[in-house]
C-alpha cells in the first residue's frame, strides 16, 4: 500500500478531539479514498491547540470566525426572530381567534413543532459549521434546499427593507411640534378627508370598520402622503421610485452593510442596540398604554377566552402558520448564526431560551397594542372590533393616530417608530447574513472578499427594492409578501426536516448533538423531528395552499396575471430542490444504485458506497429513532 501525505485541509481524523485548548501534539491517522477506489493512508502530527474537533471527525477550520461573546449570538437570534410580525400580527390573531383560547393551539404547536425545528436548525449549523447550502454535505441530494432558502431570504430582503424605510420616514416626519397625520388640510389630503373629532360609530356603515376607513388624516397620510397610492391605477401602473422613500432606503441599506461587512464580529455588536431597544420601548409604551382611559376594555377584548373558536379549523391554521413564521425557521438564518458558535456550545438551552423569549414577546406586545386600541374605541365611542386590525394598517395608521391624540405626542411617535426601526433592522440583518454565509461557504472566493460581496448583496437588494418605493410599490410589496416566502418557505423546511430526520437519520443527528454537548436529545425531541414536525409542516403546507386566495389590497383586486407572476416567484425558489437533485444524480459516476447511494450518503462516508456498506439501504436506518 502506498503512503500519500495530504495537504492539511484535506485531512480527516478517525476520532474527533473533544478539547481545543490542549497544547501537546498528537498523531492524526487519516483514511481517504480517491475516485478510482484505491485507499490511501497517511498520518501527520498536528498541534491540537491549533485545530479542534469538528463534524464527523473532521478537523474544524481555524479560519472560521466565532461570536465574540455568547450574548452576541443570543441577541442576534432573538433580534432576528422578534420582528414586526410580533407586534402587528400576533396580537390581532389572538384577539380574532378566541383571545386567550388561541394560546392553546399556539403553545401546542410551539412545543411539538416550533421548538423542535428551532433546535434542529441551531444544532445542524453548529455541528457542521456551514451555511444553509454546504451544510447538506450530510446528504448531498438536498443541497437544493439550501439554495432555495437563500433565494427566499434574498426575496424577503427586497421588500422587508422597504417596510423599514417606511418606519424611518415616519420617524423623521415625527420630529415636529404637530404630527403631520393629526389633521386634514395638508397638500396630500383629499376633499373627503374627515377630522377624527367628527367621527363616531354612527358615521360608518355597519359593514365598514374604523380601521378600514380611508379618509382619516392618518390613513390619508399613509396612503397618499407616504405611498402616493392615489397616483397609481394598479400593479401595472407603478411609476418611478419616489425620492423621499429612496433616500430612506439608502440609509437602511447602509446601516445593514456596515453592520454586516465584518461578519459576526460587527453584527454581534450592533444587536446590543437593535435587539434590546425594542424591549425598552415596548415596556415604555406598555406602561403608557395601560394608563389610558379605555385601556382595560382593550386588554379584556385581547384576552377574552372563547373556547368555541377552537372548533374553527382556521384558528388552528392561523396558530400553526404564526408559530412557524414567528420563530423564523427555514430562512437559513438560524443555521448561519449557529455555524459561528463554538463546537461545544449548548444549543439546546439556546433553542429553549430564544424561542420562549420570542413567544413571550408576542404575547406581551398584545397588551401594549390593545391598551391603545381600547383607548381609541372609547374615544370614538366604538366597539373594539371597529378599530382592531393587523399589518401595516395597525402600525402605520391606527397606532400613530392614537399616539397623535396624546399629550407629548411627538415623543411617543419617535419612541414608537424607533421600536419599529430596530425590530426591522436586526431581522433584515439576519436574512442578509443567511445569504452571505450560505453563498460564501459554498464559493470560497466570496468568503475571501467578504466586504465586497456584502456590498454587492446590499446594493442588489437596494436596486430590487426600488420597485417597491414607486407610487404603486405597495402592490408589488403585497405580491412578494404573499408569494416570496409563503408556501415556498414551508415547502423548503418540510424537505429540510425530511432530509435531516429520515435520510441523514435522527439517530445519527442525535449522536452529532451528543458529540457537541455530551448528551443525546431525549426521546421526545427525536419523535418530534422524525414524525411530528414533518406532519406539522405538511399540514401547514396543505392548509396554506388550500386556503390561498387571489391577491387583494383593500378594495383593489389584482389581475390574474399578477397571481401567476406570484406563483412564478414562489416556484423559482422551490424548483431548486428537484433541479439540484437531478443535477446531483447525473453528475456522480457509477451504476444507478451507486448514484443514488452517493446522493444520499454523507460526503465523509462516500468511500463506503464502493464497499456496498450504504447505511440508507438498510431497514435499520429507516426504523431508527
Amino acid at each position: 500500500m502506498n503512503i500519500q501525505v495530504l495537504p492539511e485541509h484535506k485531512l480527516s481524523s478517525v476520532a474527533p478531539l473533544k478539547q481545543c485548548n490542549v497544547e501537546k501534539k498528537e498523531v492524526e491517522l487519516i483514511l481517504v479514498k480517491d475516485q478510482n477506489g484505491v485507499q490511501y493512508t497517511s498520518s501527520t502530527i498536528i498541534p491540537t491547540a491549533a485545530r479542534c474537533a469538528g463534524p464527523h471527525g473532521t478537523s474544524t477550520d481555524i479560519d472560521r470566525e466565532t461570536w465574540g461573546k455568547k450574548i452576541d449570538f443570543l441577541l442576534s437570534v432573538i433580534g432576528f426572530a422578534v420582528d414586526l410580525a410580533n407586534v402587528w400580527r400576533f396580537p390581532y390573531l389572538c384577539y380574532k381567534n378566541g383571545g386567550g383560547a388561541f394560546l392553546i393551539p399556539y403553545i401546542l404547536f410551539l412545543v411539538i413543532a416550533g421548538m423542535p425545528l428551532f433546535y434542529m436548525e441551531l444544532a445542524l449549523g453548529q455541528y457542521n459549521r456551514e451555511g444553509a447550502a454546504t451544510v447538506w454535505k450530510i446528504c448531498p441530494v438536498f443541497k437544493g434546499v439550501g439554495y432555495a432558502v437563500i433565494v427566499i431570504a434574498l426575496y424577503v430582503g427586497f421588500y422587508y427593507n422597504v417596510i423599514i424605510a417606511w418606519s424611518l420616514y415616519y420617524l423623521y416626519s415625527s420630529m415636529t411640534a404637530e404630527l403631520p397625520w393629526l389633521k386634514c388640510g395638508n397638500s396630500w389630503n383629499s376633499i373627503n378627508c374627515t377630522d377624527p373629532q367628527h367621527i363616531n360609530a354612527s358615521f360608518f356603515d355597519k359593514n365598514i370598520s374604523y380601521a378600514n376607513n380611508k379618509f382619516t388624516p392618518a390613513s390619508e397620510y399613509y396612503e397618499r402622503g407616504v405611498l402616493h397610492l392615489h397616483e397609481s391605477k394598479g400593479i401595472e401602473d407603478l411609476g418611478l421610485p419616489r425620492l423621499e422613500l429612496t433616500l430612506c432606503l439608502v440609509v437602511v441599506v447602509f446601516i445593514l452593510y456596515f453592520s454586516l461587512w465584518k461578519g459576526v464580529k460587527s453584527s454581534g455588536k450592533v444587536v446590543y442596540i437593535t435587539a434590546t431597544m425594542p424591549y425598552v420601548v415596548l415596556f415604555v409604551l406598555l406602561i403608557r398604554g395601560i394608563t389610558l382611559p379605555g385601556a382595560l376594555n382593550g386588554i379584556k377584548a385581547y384576552l377574552n377566552f372563547s373556547l368555541s373558536e377552537l372548533n374553527n379549523l382556521q384558528v388552528w391554521i392561523d396558530a400553526a402558520t404564526q408559530i412557524f413564521y414567528s420563530l423564523g425557521a427555514g430562512f437559513g438564518v438560524l443555521i448561519a448564526f449557529s455555524s459561528y458558535n463554538k463546537f461545544d456550545n449548548n444549543c439546546y438551552r439556546d433553542a429553549i431560551l430564544t424561542s420562549a423569549v420570542n413567544c413571550i414577546t408576542s404575547f406581551v406586545s398584545g397588551f401594549a397594542i390593545f391598551s391603545v386600541l381600547g383607548y381609541m374605541a372609547q374615544k370614538y365611542n366604538m366597539d373594539i372590533k371597529a378599530v382592531a386590525t393587523d399589518g401595516a394598517g395597525l402600525v402605520f395608521i391606527i397606532y400613530p393616530e392614537a399616539i397623535s391624540t396624546l399629550p407629548g405626542s411627538t415623543f411617543w411617535a419617535i419612541v414608537f417608530f424607533i421600536m419599529l426601526l430596530t425590530l426591522g433592522i436586526d431581522s433584515s440583518m439576519g436574512g442578509m447574513e443567511a445569504v452571505i454565509t450560505g453563498l460564501s461557504d459554498d464559493f470560497k472566493f466570496l468568503k475571501r472578499n467578504r466586504k465586497l460581496f456584502t456590498f454587492a448583496t446590499a446594493f442588489g437588494t437596494f436596486l430590487m427594492a426600488l420597485i417597491c418605493v414607486t407610487n404603486g410599490g405597495i402592490y408589488v410589496l403585497t405580491l412578494l409578501d404573499k408569494y416570496a416566502a409563503g408556501t415556498s418557505i414551508l415547502f423548503a423546511v418540510l424537505i429540510e426536516a425530511i432530509g435531516v430526520s429520515w435520510f441523514y437519520g435522527v439517530d445519527r443527528f442525535s449522536e452529532d448533538i451528543e458529540q457537541m454537548m455530551g448528551f443525546k436529545p431525549g426521546l421526545y425531541w427525536r419523535l418530534c423531528w422524525k414524525f411530528v414536525s414533518p406532519v406539522f409542516l405538511l399540514f401547514v403546507v396543505l392548509a396554506s395552499t388550500v386556503t390561498s386566495s387571489g391577491l387583494k389590497y383593500n378594495d383593489y383586486v389584482f389581475p390574474p396575471w399578477a397571481n401567476l407572476l406570484g406563483w412564478g416567484v414562489a416556484m423559482s425558489s422551490m424548483l431548486f430542490v428537484p433541479f439540484y437533485a437531478i443535477y446531483k444524480f447525473l453528475s456522480v459516476r457509477g451504476t444507478f444504485t451507486e448514484r443514488i447511494a452517493y446522493c444520499i450518503t454523507p460526503e465523509h462516508e462516500h468511500h463506503k458506497v464502493a464497499e456496498g456498506n450504504v447505511r440508507q439501504f438498510k431497514l435499520k436506518h429507516w426504523l431508527a429513532i
